[in-house]
């Protein structure tokens, strides 16, 4: 399995970027969410990737947060629902919207994202709803809500391995903001 990518962004073409990986050019598809996010063309980047297999095609997609990678991954356990639909679910909505909507049971807000129909919606919302209740029991919260959560993406994505990155976050002081924290770790692991 490819887990993450990291490289300099060649090109951007909405869902599609092309990151050059050690001269190795990979096509991933990421939602809008992560489109937002990446650099300019010619940056560094790093992508957490799910590989999907078919029969026909090998499809790499990829994602700014291990929040949305896991999200991507829980709907596509949902019967009738393809990487392409989870794709679109998560460039409609963030990961937190999606909990939002997912907790109060709001199928009107799932509906506006074009190619989910009103009993797609439905069972996504009963579907997810466990499932989310058991991520968000494993994290202690609902996901995307962590500030530590936050910090230890950013820590991942410059590149730290999730050892390191968890190591850092232990330090912290749980009330401190995203910012303050990834400076703070940020100086734990430069002297470490």
């Amino acid at each position: 399995m490819i887990g993450r990518i990291r490289g300099t962004l060649v090109e951007k073409h909405p869902p599609m970027v092309l990151v050059d990986a050690h001269g190795v050019g990979y096509e991933i598809d990421v939602p809008m969410s992560t489109f937002y996010q990446l650099p300019a063309t010619g940056a560094q980047v790093t992508l957490f990737t799910h590989l999907v297999v078919r029969e026909d095609a090998h499809q790499l997609f990829g994602f700014w947060t291990v929040q949305e990678r896991r999200t991507f991954r829980q709907l596509l356990k949902i019967a009738g629902v393809g990487a392409r639909t989870a794709l679109a679910v998560l460039s409609g909505l963030s990961v937190q919207e999606l909990s939002q909507a997912v907790a109060s049971q709001d199928a009107a807000r799932l509906t506006r994202i074009p190619g989910i129909g009103k009993k797609t919606a439905e069972r996504l919302l009963l579907e997810l709803k466990d499932r989310l209740k058991e991520e968000a029991g494993a994290a202690g919260e609902a996901p995307g809500l962590s500030p530590h959560g936050d910090i230890l993406n950013a820590l991942l994505a410059l590149g730290y391995n999730d050892r390191e990155a968890q190591w850092a976050v232990g330090q912290l002081d749980a009330a401190l903001s995203v910012a303050d924290g990834i400076r703070q770790a940020l100086k734990l692991l430069s002297k470490a």
